[in-house]
């Protein structure tokens, strides 16, 4: 029976060969989509999932309330995580991670490894990092002990084994032992680094009283609690810790300490606090839903072309029921030729994948998946949504056209009824809402990314290069070399450039009382040239300079945010006012207009901005576009001679600042061609039912014909019915899209409006693509010759 089934499955789709192509492209495209978006969806819901004890695992993090502000920190004070632990049998045991830039050297091989990690000694008894060469009881436990990835090992010691190597660390050389070797970390966790250094290294050689300091909040810290623990009963007890551990230092320095736990699972996706890589949940459930959509709108293609080809399959049904079928051996009849579409496009699906997932990786920034074959698990989900698309796709056909009647069929009175009419328009109605609503969440998105990259900053970055010299010694006299140059326009040198991080500092600041506040505020270190080569503006007093000696140790520049915090009401109010700050002391000499110097999905944040010589870490010059290569090439032979033990790397401003809307570029990217996808499925259903329609309608255009109408008039016939199905899916799309849009919009502190034009462009390009995809069968049909449309029947 089934093998007859099979056979006739075939006959139907030859023979039918347009409809069954359509049917097949439109799934392939949905399957492969949605397959794509599963494979992305899946490694964002899998970061840290790698770890054996992660459901036990929490990242404490701290709010920190001053009377200026709240601080929310990624991590704690670096004293709290080995306190928590002699205070709470809860807590099995801590892990703590610094991130650092640190130069490694090893014969004549040189490398600022970018993602170094300081770690405790227990971060093999807490995580799953893998160790292949090593003891993990002991590979971090004495300063200046290395671990490292298996690709870190390779660019250091090729083949050789690196097991009690001695690597040369930082500019000064200190010697560092390889005591470990681990597996390349994955790439879905936060926790990734390519050199892994003892914790000992920092907290008793480099900075022995760090255990101590209960206001230095430098680290991210992880608690692996004990089997059965409540993470939220254990939160309870912390504000008493404190007060018992640091209520006095925190009385004084007016700021106020509140630990919380975070799930590890969930630090990636759902955290709201700044400083590590996230990524956001809304853009899992926004590509789960597009994803649905698309296979949504496949099965729709498939049930709209088989129920309107019904009055086709008809009379066949009739002779079937006749000579004795019964209702359910015709239901399986067209099942069986549902699950046969659906296996070929499963087929092609499959390929098309493995075609563009190295496409979908590189669009992504980030490696989603090594291959489609990789993974077992993943080609069966592939299989078995091909196979529920083509039940649920096949089982309404199926039911409607099993149920016909044979004797009125036979009897050629047969004609669609008005519910399946109606049904067909709404599942195109529905279609083409989900298509409109991507194009007008696409053009959302892309406009936001434009504001991003047009808005004024407020200062010049263009045509800045910036060389990072890590405080050496030398970064003064260099600068001052480089300022020789006839390649270099202007130069300076700073703690931090716009777009790349800043520092932050206990501060005092006269308010407008009179009284010193308490501010934990926002940090540049400048020289005397960094405001005029940025072109930042004051808005009150001057800049820093070298004719006012007392500028080097006693005078601080805010921003206006930072004025407004201490109660101005205008910057010249702020004049002379009084500061302390790291050891310093003095009076406010000037106020520079707010620029941007971090994204604009953040508010313009309160900055100080100081003279410290020996803090300077980067070194920018301003150099012209025609002759920056050859600058660059001058630069390098400078910088070889000043600082030999170090590689010679350099960016442009404009690249660091744009990085901060990689992500979102990112998702902008794949929502646009996800949308694409949609569309294009869409029109293919539509192509489908215009080529019925035009065949149905075949006699009719050729008597119009026949009574004088045009090209355009017969256009028009066939057109006008979609056209009214597109306008109201526009008029159903349009609220819903801006809706959610107008709530994606609200995670950018400067963000651009939902204009009036983009839903205007979004009906003008659906209706461009409703005509255009009907255009071409019209015409056609408009052209043919009339008298073989009327010998048609």
């Amino acid at each position: 029976m089934f093998r007859n089934f099979l056979k006739t499955a075939f006959r139907n789709l030859w023979k039918h060969r347009t409809f069954s192509l359509i049917n097949i492209l439109g799934l392939t495209v949905g399957l492969t989509g949605c397959f794509l978006i599963f494979l992305y969806v899946r490694f964002e819901m899998s970061y840290e999932s790698w770890h054996p004890k992660k459901d036990r695992i929490f990242r404490v993090v701290a709010n920190i309330k001053t009377p200026t502000e709240e601080l929310r920190t990624t991590g704690p004070s670096w004293a709290v995580p080995s306190n928590l632990k002699d205070e709470f049998p809860e807590v099995e045991d801590f892990v703590r991670f610094s991130r650092h830039s640190i130069l490694f050297r090893y014969n004549d091989i040189k490398i600022q490894e970018e993602n170094t990690r300081f770690v405790d000694s227990s971060l093999f008894r807490v995580f799953g990092f893998r160790m292949l060469k090593g003891n993990p009881a002991t590979a971090l436990r004495d300063p200046r002990s290395v671990v490292l990835t298996e690709t870190a090992a390779k660019k250091y010691f090729g083949n050789e084994d690196p097991i009690g190597k001695v690597l040369l660390m930082t500019n000064e050389g200190q010697s560092a032992s390889v005591t470990g070797v681990i597996r390349d970390v994955p790439e879905n966790t936060d926790l990734k680094g390519d050199v892994y250094v003892s914790m000992t290294t920092l907290t008793k050689e480099w900075n022995p009283s760090l255990d101590k300091q209960w206001g230095n909040y430098g680290s991210m810290a992880y608690l692996l609690l004990r089997p059965g623990t409540d993470p939220k009963a254990l939160e309870k007890k912390f504000p008493g810790f404190l007060q018992k551990r640091n209520g006095k230092e925190m009385e004084e320095h007016q700021m106020f300490a509140s630990l919380f736990l975070e799930p590890l699972r969930e630090v990636y996706l759902y955290t709201t606090r700044e400083g590590n890589k996230t990524g956001r949940i809304s853009n899992v459930y926004v590509f789960s839903i597009v994803a649905a959509f698309i296979l949504l709108i496949a099965c729709i293609n498939f049930i709209n072309l088989t129920t309107a080809r019904s009055t086709e399959r008809a009379r066949e049904v009739g002779i079937r029921k006749v000579v004795g079928a019964l209702k359910g051996q015709l239901t399986r009849q067209f099942l069986t030729e549902s699950l046969l579409i659906s296996s070929v496009a499963f087929i092609l699906s499959m390929l098309s994948a493995a075609l563009l997932l190295p496409a979908f990786n590189e669009l992504a920034g980030k490696q989603i998946s090594s291959g489609i074959f990789s993974n077992p698990e993943d080609l069966a989900v592939l299989l078995a949504a091909s196979i529920g698309v083509g039940l649920l796709a096949g089982l309404y056909p199926a039911l409607v056209l099993s149920s016909f009647r044979p004797i009125v069929v036979l009897k050629g009175r047969f004609a669609t009824g008005a519910q399946g009419i109606l049904l067909r328009k709404g599942l195109v109605i529905f279609q083409f809402t989900i298509s409109i609503a991507l194009v007008i969440g696409t053009l959302v998105v892309n406009n936001q990314m434009r504001y991003m990259n047009h808005q004024n900053l407020g200062f010049n970055k263009d045509q800045m290069l910036v060389l990072t010299t890590f405080s050496d010694p030398q970064t003064h006299t260099f600068k001052e070399e480089l300022r020789k140059l006839a390649g270099v326009r202007q130069i300076s040198a700073g703690s931090s450039v716009p777009g790349d991080g800043y520092n932050s500092a206990y501060s005092e600041i006269e308010n407008r009382n009179g009284d010193l506040q308490v501010a934990n505020l926002r940090l540049y270190f400048v020289d005397f040239d960094y405001i005029p080569l940025f072109d930042m503006k004051l808005v009150a007093g001057r800049a820093f300079s070298g004719d006012f000696k007392t500028d080097t140790t006693q005078a601080m520049l805010l921003n206006e945010s930072a004025v407004k915090m201490f109660g101005y009401t205008s910057p010249e109010q702020a004049i002379g006012k009084r500061f302390k700050q790291w050891g310093r002391e003095g009076k406010i000499i000037g106020v520079l207009k707010d620029f941007h110097y971090t994204s604009l999905q953040s508010d313009i944040a309160p900055l100080t901005l100081r003279i410290e010589p020996g803090a300077y870490d980067k070194v920018i010059a301003n150099i012209p576009a025609a002759a920056a290569p050859a600058t660059i090439a001058t630069i390098e032979k400078k910088w070889k001679e000043f600082f030999p033990n170090r590689p010679f790397s350099y960016s442009f401003l404009n690249d660091i600042f744009d990085q901060q809307y990689r992500s979102e570029q990112r998702f902008g990217k794949l929502f646009l061609n996800f949308a694409i996808l949609a569309i294009f499925i869409s029109c293919l259903g539509l192509l489908g039912l215009a080529s019925y329609s035009t065949m149905q309608r075949t006699k009719e255009i050729g008597i119009r014909k026949v009574m004088g109408a045009s090209v355009s008039n017969i256009l028009h016939l066939l057109s006008s019915d979609f056209l009214k199905l597109v306008s109201i899916a526009f008029v159903i799309a349009a609220p819903l899209a801006g809706f959610f849009m107008y709530r994606w919009l609200q995670d950018f502190a400067y963000r651009s409006q939902l204009s009036w034009w983009i839903f205007g462009l979004a009906a003008i390009l659906a209706l461009l693509i409703t005509v255009t995809t009907i255009s071409f069968l019209a015409i056609r049909a408009a052209l043919a010759n009339p008298v073989k449309s009327l010998r048609a029947e």
